[in-house]
Formats: C-alpha cells, sequence, structure tokens
C-alpha cells in the first residue's frame, strides 16, 4: 500500500508515522532527543524514518514530510529560526538528504497540524478553519477558503505571540508582555495558579512543592475535582484563552476553531463549550455562533499525518493552491 511518512520534531522526541491517502495510520516510531544539536537531530529523524520504512516497506515509500519548529525556508529546507531549539540558519533538508533517499519536504509544525486536520481531522468538510495548539506554548494555523495561509516569509499562524493583556500579562518568552501564549498556554495556566496561591493557603495544590514543579496537567486534574483554587485560576485561565480565540474570529472568521494540543485536548466539557460561550460574548462584528470551538480529532497524530499531506502533496508550492476539490481528491490517492 503507497504511503508516505509524516515526522513530527518535537523538544523532547522525534516522532514518525507511515500514512496513507485517506489519513490511516500504518506504523509508527518514535525516538528521544537527548540533544538538540542539529547533527543528533537528524539523526534521531533519519532512526525514526528508517525504523517506518522497515516496517511498512520501503518500495511503497513516496515521500518523507517534517514539521519542524520554527520559521521555515521550505525551498532551501532551512530552518531560519527554532527559539526553542536554538538554532538559526540549520540546513535540515540538506542534512537528511544525506541519510534519506526519498523526497523531503519541511514545514513549520503547527501548519503541519493544522494541515492534518483541515484534510482528516476536525476541519474535513469546511473552507475556512483554524487550529490551535495548546500546549506548553501556543501555536496554529489557518486554512481560508480551502488554502493553507503561509505568508510572504512562511510566518502566518504565530497566534501566540498577539499581545491580549499588554499592561497586566505575564512577560513572555519572546519579550513582549501579556502574548496570548503567555496567558493562555499550558504555562500560562500554571502561572495564573501560582499568582493566585496566596488566596487559597488551604488549596489541595500547594501539596505538591517544589511549585516550580507544577505543571497543567496537574491543575487540570483538580479542576476535575472540584479544588477551589484551581477552579479560580481556570476560571481566569479561560477568560484569556477565549479573548484570544475571539480575537482570532475577527482576524480569520473560520467555520471551525479546533483545539489540539495536550491542554487543547481537555474533556470539552470544561475547555472548548465554556470557552465558545465566552467567546460568544466577545464576538461583535462576526454573527455569533457562526465560528464552531471543537476539540481536535488527531490528538498527538495530528503534526504527523499534516506532515504526511505535505510529502504526498509534493511540498509547500502546492499549499499555496486551494487544497479543496481535485487537490484534496490528490492527497487522497
Amino acid at each position: 500500500m503507497r504511503f508516505t511518512i509524516g515526522i513530527d520534531l518535537g523538544g523532547s522526541h522525534t516522532a514518525a508515522a507511515a500514512v496513507t491517502g485517506d489519513g490511516s495510520i500504518l506504523t509508527t516510531a518514535k525516538r528521544d532527543l537527548t540533544s538538540l544539536k542539529p547533527d543528533h537531530v537528524a539523526d534521531e529523524i533519519d532512526a525514526v524514518v528508517q525504523a517506518v520504512l522497515a516496517a511498512a516497506g520501503e518500495k511503497d515509500c513516496d515521500g518523507v514530510g517534517i514539521g519542524s519548529p520554527g520559521n521555515i525556508d521550505e525551498r532551501m529546507g532551512v530552518v531560519r529560526f527554532s527559539p526553542n531549539f536554538g538554532w538559526r540558519d540549520v540546513p535540515l533538508k540538506a542534512m537528511l538528504e544525506r541519510r534519506i533517499k526519498h523526497p523531503l519536504h519541511i514545514l513549520n509544525d503547527a501548519r503541519c497540524a493544522a494541515l492534518g486536520e483541515f484534510v482528516h481531522g476536525s476541519g474535513a468538510g469546511v473552507a475556512d478553519f483554524a487550529l490551535i495548539t495548546i500546549g506548553t506554548g501556543i501555536g496554529g494555523g489557518f486554512v481560508c477558503n480551502g488554502r493553507l495561509v503561509l505568508g510572504v516569509a512562511m510566518g502566518a499562524g504565530e497566534v501566540g505571540h498577539h499581545v491580549i493583556r499588554p499592561d497586566t500579562g505575564f512577560v513572555c518568552t519572546c519579550g513582549k508582555r501579556g502574548c496570548f501564549e503567555a496567558q493562555a498556554s499550558g504555562t500560562g495556566l500554571v502561572r495564573h495558579a501560582l499568582a493566585l496561591a496566596p488566596s487559597f493557603p488551604k488549596s489541595t495544590l500547594l501539596t505538591r512543592k517544589p511549585q516550580a514543579k507544577w505543571g497543567s496537567k496537574l491543575i487540570r486534574k483538580a479542576v476535575a475535582k472540584g479544588d477551589e483554587h484551581a477552579l479560580a485560576a481556570w476560571k481566569t485561565y479561560l477568560a484569556d484563552l477565549a479573548l484570544g480565540l475571539a480575537n482570532i474570529v475577527s482576524f480569520t472568521n473560520p467555520a471551525v476553531i479546533a483545539l489540539g494540543g495536550g491542554v487543547g485536548q481537555t474533556d470539552p466539557s470544561l475547555l472548548a463549550e465554556p470557552v465558545a460561550k465566552l467567546v460568544d460574548e466577545q464576538t461583535t462584528m462576526v454573527p455569533k455562533g457562526t465560528t464552531r470551538i471543537v476539540s481536535a480529532k488527531l490528538g498527538n497524530n495530528a503534526g504527523m499525518v499534516g506532515a504526511a499531506v505535505l510529502a504526498r502533496l509534493g511540498g509547500v508550492a502546492a499549499l499555496r493552491s486551494s487544497l479543496d476539490g481535485a487537490a484534496r481528491k490528490t492527497v487522497r490517492a
């Protein structure tokens, strides 16, 4: 069975999947990253690709797509800047072409996830779609009229760094104050909880010490159990998330906003449903309720599936044309 390989490159691991034209995953492989040095990362990407090829059959592979953090020059195959990796102008494609003997294509990881969800997940059947990935940070991708929005320098979709709390917000890793990412990522949730801790001396969260080891998952579990401290932090967090999402509704007016990433996959009754009501309250220039806010369907596989779609299409040039109609049929062939 013909397939393409999609690679999701993360800060702690890299994962690959053999994906067929209908979005089915034949096999996967994963490797931990013990270093973010480019040569080590390239070796680990090669290792997961070879593992997938061995399991799925090398002769049936039509190409390899890579979702990498950062701003990508896809034509040159260069990661221009990836702050989380500490990379500048890393020629990742050339490094991999010395190791992998299949056509290679590179795109930002969040845009790959958006592509996967649009073609095979929560965006299937709609022409105007947004995926917002909420984890340690916030990333995103937009599809407008069936076309993945890339921008003149491949930077479209960096929604995490639009400012929503310029005066009172947390300082973001990018240096600005009150970025959407600083306020509404998993890291932002932890910061909301820490800021409110003095008001809840009997909080069950305070039994976990040191507080520097708190994670968003711990707080979300406490929310589900009804902890008052966690619920207060969650309420503040949802207000910031809704503010950023309402801006996105104004920016692009999508039919669907899917919430992905670790935090985005929280029980819809706790996240997608209440935040949708808050977004509606702040929506003015677009008819209320016209944008549905849902949990993404592909979960942690979205990046790999989207990278495989990128490879099946033959790279970014194809993404600059519509993904409706004939182009979607080509992806699924």
